[in-house]
């Protein structure tokens, strides 16, 4: 029995899942609740925007 309460994204077929269900290299997460898992493609552009933005002002 899963006893993980958090919620991960599976990148396979796009489906929010409460525990470990799929594979490490298929999941995004934890995350604290189910719509936050929801939007986990969205949260990881954001942050890759940002990154790359601090990127450019650092090679400046």
């Amino acid at each position: 029995m899963n006893t993980d309460d958090q919620w991960y994204y599976c990148v396979t077929d796009g489906s929010v899942r409460r525990g470990k269900e799929s594979r490490g290299l298929e999941r995004m997460g934890p995350y604290p609740n189910k719509e936050t898992a929801a939007r986990a493609l969205e949260i990881a552009k954001e942050r890759n925007e940002k990154a790359d933005e601090q990127d450019e002002e650092w090679n400046s």
